[in-house]
């Protein structure tokens, strides 16, 4: 199907709405972003989410977006309470994928020598790969559910970090309304020994300098400086988040039929938001999204402890603290203004950030002259960039922003691309340790798979949805 675009201003694109779409559709992206985005099915993606019941405001897209499952990669839908649904789609496998940055005392000079210690030490103590699991460390079914009620703050309260982590936590670190009940053995079995792990694909674990600073009052309020030494974690809910949208888009596959919902596509299956189906899958992604926050939680704690270890430092010397953590695979229950008027919205964010201004009061306290922080993680070869949330994203996206690069390159693609490349050395050779479960995970992660996240930022700042304040260059990373 060809899908019509409108060309709004040099960052926004409209897909307008004709058919059976309910709304148009709205893409963030410069010139030569759409200029390659119009052979990717995403832009049909976009318009298909237009079509589902109660979608308020446009069908959003951010300017990482790329084909995924339902909704694209960077895809951005609100619906009604009333009239709107709810779609595992929108949301993803792997519910609450996300990242959290940690700041330090540190200066890269003084890590330099042991770059390579730690590098080791975290890729050991830290485990990654796929179905990776800790050998020292299991939950107990019982501990399992309070994990999936309380997400990181059960971790601070077993000692895994302090309370004041949790202040930097998108929702102090656990989603309300979870329900154990409505998760399925098969995922509460694969979850059991997979706290505190990485995963594979294309989570990392990445020690970083700040490398440029943008905004110095906004660094200044995050405590960064120039040449700092920061952390980023990237993993979410693992077989667990995957098992329980596998098990609910069985389940929407059937309440759609049964609600008499026409699905242009069916990895679109949903419920109404009313419909005792969307309760239960709301109760069951919030479990999921609790052991993604406790999973970040736990790895912190083992990333602190290894600091401690290789650098002979305490924790006050070190006070490698949480910046902010972020999900970016997520729905959820949130007040907007719409015309005018509050409305209680379910906001889908798939591949995507919340990015709330300053002033907001889900923003944490000590940022609300900022704006809440947003991590936009790129490749292990280039840069990261920290950005905070604006009034326009409020105002155009329900306080949204982009998640990461995006990929240009499918897996496949990108390790036919790296043959006859040694990687690993390559990026040595640029000052970067790879630390990874094996060599395929690395050739499908090359910086050549993503687009260049500084044009993704750019987008996003011209756009007005996201102001830059620091750009982040990788000196160690694990993957799985």
């Amino acid at each position: 199907m060809t899908v019509k675009i409108q060309k709004i201003d040099n960052f926004r694109w409209r897909i307008p709405r004709e058919g059976d779409m309910r709304t148009d559709g709205l893409i963030f992206a410069s010139e030569a972003m759409m200029k390659d985005l119009r052979h990717d099915q995403a832009l049909e993606q976009v318009r298909n989410v237009a079509t589902l019941p109660g979608i308020v405001g446009p069908s959003l897209a951010m300017p990482d977006i790329h084909w995924g499952y339902g909704f694209p990669i960077g895809g951005v839908a609100a619906f009604d309470a009333k009239e709107g649904v709810v779609s595992p789609g929108g949301v993803g496998y792997d519910i609450n994928c996300g990242v959290r940055l940690l700041r330090s005392e540190l200066k890269a000079a003084q890590i330099r020598p042991m770059l390579e210690d730690l590098a080791n030490s975290l890729f050991r103590n830290v485990p990654s790969g796929i179905g990776s699991h800790r050998r020292d460390f299991k939950l107990t079914l019982a501990e399992e559910r309070r994990v999936l009620e309380q997400g990181a703050a059960w971790a601070v309260q077993q000692g895994f970090g302090n309370a004041a982590d949790l202040d930097h936590i998108e929702e102090q670190g656990t989603i309300p309304g979870a329900d154990p009940d409505l998760i399925s053995e098969r995922a509460m079995e694969r979850g059991r020994a997979q706290l505190g792990t990485l995963g594979s694909g294309n989570h990392f674990l990445e020690i970083q300098q700040v490398e440029a600073i943008y905004d110095d009052d906004a660094a200044r309020v995050l405590g960064l400086f120039p040449g700092q030494v920061t952390v980023s974690i990237h993993t979410g809910s693992r077989g667990l988040g995957y098992q329980v949208c596998d098990d609910f888009i069985r389940v929407m596959l059937r309440a759609a039929r049964k609600y008499g919902i026409t699905l242009p596509d069916r990895q679109l299956c949903c419920a109404p938001l009313s419909s005792p189906e969307a309760h239960d899958y709301l109760a069951a992604m919030a479990g999921a999204a609790n052991f993604a926050f406790a999973n970040r939680q736990m790895i912190t704690f083992w990333v602190r402890e290894t600091f401690e270890q290789v650098l002979q430092k305490s924790p006050a010397d070190l006070r490698l603290n949480v910046i902010y953590d972020v999900c970016h695979n997520i729905a959820k229950w949130e007040e907007h203004l719409v015309d005018g008027k509050n409305r209680r919205l379910c906001v889908h964010r798939k591949g995507a950030t919340r990015a709330f201004p300053p002033g907001h009061p889900k923003t944490p306290a000590d940022y609300q002259q900022i704006g809440q922080p947003v991590l936009i993680p790129g490749d292990m070869g280039r840069y990261s960039y920290i950005m905070v949330g604006t009034a326009g994203a409020m105002a155009e996206t329900f306080g949204s922003c982009c998640h990461g690069a995006g990929r240009v390159l499918s897996r496949h693609a990108a390790k036919k691309r790296a043959r006859g490349h040694d990687v690993i050395a390559e990026l040595a050779k640029q000052g970067i340790l790879i630390r990874a479960a094996g060599r395929a995970t690395v050739a499908e992660e090359i910086s050549e798979a993503y687009k260049d996240v500084a044009d993704v930022v750019d987008v996003v700042q011209q756009a007005g949805i996201g102001r830059k304040v620091a750009r982040l260059k990788p000196m160690a990373v694990i993957k799985g």
